[in-house]
C-alpha cells in the first residue's frame, strides 16, 4: 500500500481529502504571541479579523524538520512506501525539510510541486490516482515531478495591502493600485510568483476577463479537472467563474476549494485563481 501526504498549502476541501485519503501535516501560523495549525484550529475569516484589528499581517512557519519525521514515520506504519507533494521550494523550506526527513525515513519520495494551494493539489490528486492504477510509489513520484512543469497557477488579488504588509511590493504600489482599481494578476513561473496581466474595474469583471484570458482559444488543455479557489469571493462570483470556465473549456471536474490560511495571508481577501495542467 502506498500513502499519500500534501502540506495544508495545498487546498484542498474535506471532501477531496476525505475521498481520496489523503493525509495532510499542516504550516504553522503566528498570530501575535499565539501560534496556530493551518487548517486545524484557526480559519481565514479570524485571520483577515485580527489583520483588520491590528494592522498587521500574520507570521506564517514552515512544517520542520522533526515535524516531517514524526508524520513519516506514522504513515510507514500504516504503508509500504509514502509519496509527499510538498509547497514548491522556491516558496518555503518546507520542501527542504520534507526531503532531510526522507533521508531518516525510509520509502518516502518527496516531490517538489514547484507550486503553492491548489497547484500543488492538482499533483496530489493526480498522485492518488496513479496509486490506483497499481503504479510503484517511485514511479508516481518520477511522474509527478515531470508533470509539475505542466501545472498552470495564477490568481488575481482583489486588494494589495496585504502583499505590502507582507513585504512584496510596496505601501505606494499597493495604494496606486486601489486608486486605479487595478486588480493584478500573480502568476507561478519555473516556481516563483511573477506579476502577470493587469485588470481594471470591478471584482467579478476583472475576475471573468481574467478567466478568458487563461482559457480562451487554447487546445493545449488537460481537461482532467480545473480548480476555482478563492479566499472569500462570495458565492454568486464563484459561480459566475464557474460558468465562464465551463463556457470556454469543457473541463471534466470543476473543483471549487477556499485558500486556507498560509495562502490567504499572503493574498488577502476575495482572491480568486483558476488552476489547471496543459497537456
Amino acid at each position: 500500500m502506498i500513502g499519500i501526504s500534501s502540506d495544508s498549502t495545498c487546498d484542498l476541501s474535506p471532501e477531496l481529502i476525505a475521498k481520496y485519503g489523503i493525509h495532510i501535516i499542516s504550516l504553522s501560523i503566528v498570530m501575535g504571541d499565539k501560534v496556530f495549525k493551518d487548517g486545524q484550529d484557526i480559519t481565514p475569516a479570524e485571520l483577515f479579523r485580527y489583520v483588520d484589528e491590528h494592522g498587521e499581517i500574520c507570521q506564517t512557519a514552515a512544517v520542520n524538520l522533526y515535524e516531517y519525521v514524526e508524520h513519516f514515520q506514522r504513515l510507514r506504519e500504516k504503508y509500504d512506501s509514502v509519496v509527499h507533494i510538498s509547497l514548491g521550494s522556491g516558496f518555503s523550506s518546507s520542501h527542504q525539510n520534507a526531503k532531510l526527513a526522507a533521508l531518516e525515513v525510509p520509502g518516502v519520495y518527496v516531490v517538489d510541486s514547484h507550486n503553492l494551494s491548489t497547484g500543488t493539489g492538482l499533483l496530489v490528486l493526480q498522485a492518488a490516482e496513479l496509486v490506483q492504477q497499481g503504479l510503484p510509489a517511485e514511479e508516481v513520484a518520477r511522474i509527478l515531478q515531470e508533470d509539475a512543469a505542466k501545472v498552470e497557477a495564477s490568481f488575481v488579488l482583489d486588494r494589495l495591502d496585504y502583499m505590502a504588509r507582507g513585504g512584496r511590493c510596496s505601501a505606494i504600489t499597493a495604494q496606486g493600485a486601489r486608486l486605479l482599481k487595478l486588480r493584478p494578476s500573480i502568476e507561478v513561473v519555473d516556481g516563483k510568483m511573477v506579476v502577470g496581466r493587469k485588470f481594471r474595474g470591478k471584482l467579478e469583471k476583472c475576475l471573468l476577463d481574467y478567466v478568458e484570458a487563461r482559457l480562451a482559444g487554447r487546445t493545449d488543455l488537460d481537461l482532467t479537472r480545473i480548480f476555482v479557489t478563492h479566499s472569500g469571493c462570495s458565492e454568486e462570483i464563484v459561480e459566475a467563474v464557474k460558468e465562464k470556465v465551463l463556457e470556454l473549456a469543457p473541463f471534466e471536474e470543476v473543483l471549487i476549494t477556499t485558500a486556507g490560511c498560509t495562502i490567504s495571508n499572503h493574498c488577502g481577501p476575495n482572491t480568486l485563481g483558476i488552476l489547471f495542467k496543459s497537456a
